[in-house]
């Protein structure tokens, strides 16, 4: 808290010292003091109005941002922010004026009030509201950037709760299918039903395993797949038919974990396999993807499904990559193909670029953007302000120099505009906002875990 109260007093000083000098150069022509004496008054009196307007505007946008505003109430919020600043700075200046004429210049009040004139006000509430309305747009921006931040974390965290929750029914789903097909097998054999318990313990390992994985390799789920058909072989011995890679032909592919297994008991589960009708199971490549592909010859009476098995396989894809499973059934086959993603996606994908050609094309479009928007307004800055300097000259008396508000504010801005887009490292340069989104990033993940 010290800390930043000793910052915001170094800033105002700043600033007054700015407004110091632009005051002298406009209003006085320059700096002309008689003695050092009067130099160091001059210079307390603008300390002193900034100090006091600071204060003020401080503390009236605390309090305007401390009430309850709706979600669409921004500009409503800024119009009242600044209509307050406005009332607010010119009651101040009038106070401020008022003590140092009748106090420090000990100057009746009577008279005061009758000299007192706009030409007191103009300069002191144009500065003001140039700093108001400079700290608006700040404030408001960066509170842009927080909430799109925040936005962004709630649909990382719902994709990555969905998905956790999309793979955490694969475990008592696996589970609870091996064991019917072990109380069928405890029936029809008993020896198999042994072997059959064996096996189940490295295929439920890996279940375990692989399950809290987001992908893995094609050739991993290919050797859980001839695993898993050995368990069915088991039961069903010839009335079911495999074929199979041995491996895929890129080794970098990937799928997502246990995609095979599931398809692979969808096919038994809804087709007859008998010894007079065997089912032919075939999973091949094609086209980037990985099919697994049956004969149709669908069981007269099926028990109800679980709601796992396919639409697990279609919602974890729909959450990692833009690639769609493929679902294609014929009057005697039907095929499901995967897609075979060729590198590490995150579930994040909405948020993250596609590519590095993609990241490095949206960064350079911007920064050109950039640079376009400045050249324009540099080109218009050279053009207008002559034009309003030649409007001074023509038609205005010489007295009022008008044209030095437009050509100061208006510069300014193109400073500031100038260092965002040719300083990369420094305050608000390109790269500002990258570390600015990475900081409130920590700033939330400290809050969330101590709350």
């Amino acid at each position: 808290m010290i800390s930043k109260a000793f910052k915001n007093i170094v800033v105002t000083f700043i600033i007054g010292c700015a407004i110091f000098v632009v005051g002298n150069l406009l209003q006085n022509g320059g700096f002309e003091f008689d003695s050092v004496t009067d130099f160091l008054t001059d210079f307390a009196f603008y300390q002193l109005y900034t100090f006091v307007l600071a204060f003020i505007n401080t503390t009236f946008f605390n309090y305007m941002e401390g009430r309850q505003w709706k979600q669409y109430d921004t500009i409503k919020r800024i119009v009242l922010g600044i209509a307050g600043s406005t009332i607010l700075t010119l009651a101040g200046i009038f106070a401020l004026r008022f003590c140092v004429t009748v106090f420090y210049y000990d100057v009746p009040y009577e008279k005061f009030l009758e000299n007192d004139s706009w030409s007191g006000y103009s300069f002191a509430l144009w500065i003001t509201l140039t700093i108001v309305s400079i700290f608006h747009i700040a404030y408001f921006y960066n509170k842009y950037q927080k909430n799109k931040i925040k936005e962004q974390k709630v649909i990382a965290g719902t994709a990555s709760a969905k998905f956790d929750a999309l793979k955490n029914q694969l475990d008592p789903h696996f589970l609870f299918n091996s064991l019917n097909v072990l109380t069928s097998l405890i029936e029809e054999n008993p020896r198999n039903a042994q072997r059959f318990t064996t096996s189940l313990s490295k295929v439920y390992r890996y279940v375990l395993e692989q399950k809290n994985k987001d992908l893995v390799t094609v050739d991993e789920e290919l050797d859980f797949a001839r695993t898993y058909m050995s368990l069915l072989k088991m039961r069903f011995e010839d009335s079911i038919i495999f074929e199979i890679p041995d491996r895929a032909s890129n080794p970098e592919s990937r799928v997502v974990p246990l995609s095979l297994q599931l398809l692979l008991e969808n096919a038994v589960k809804h087709n007859m396999v008998t010894s007079s009708k065997p089912l032919h199971i075939k999973i091949f490549e094609q086209n980037g993807m990985l099919v697994v592909e049956n004969n149709l010859q669908p069981k007269q009476i099926v028990k109800k499904s679980s709601g796992v098995g396919l639409e697990n396989i279609k919602q974890r894809y729909n959450l990692l990559s833009n690639r769609k499973v493929s679902i294609n059934q014929q009057a005697k086959s039907f095929a499901v193909a995967i897609p075979m993603l060729t590198k590490q996606v995150s579930i994040m994908k909405a948020i993250e670029p596609k590519s590095k050609f993609d990241d490095r094309y949206v960064r350079a479009r911007k920064r050109v953007e950039e640079l376009k928007e400045f050249y324009y307004s540099l080109l218009s800055y050279f053009i207008v302000i002559p034009f309003l300097i030649f409007i001074w000259y023509r038609y205005t008396p010489h007295t009022i120099q008008w044209f030095w508000f437009p050509m100061l504010g208006w510069g300014l801005g193109l400073a500031f505009h100038a260092y965002k887009v040719y300083v990369n490292d420094g305050m608000l340069g390109s790269n500002w906002e990258k570390r600015q989104i990475e900081k409130y990033m920590r700033e939330e993940e400290e809050q969330e875990r101590w709350n």
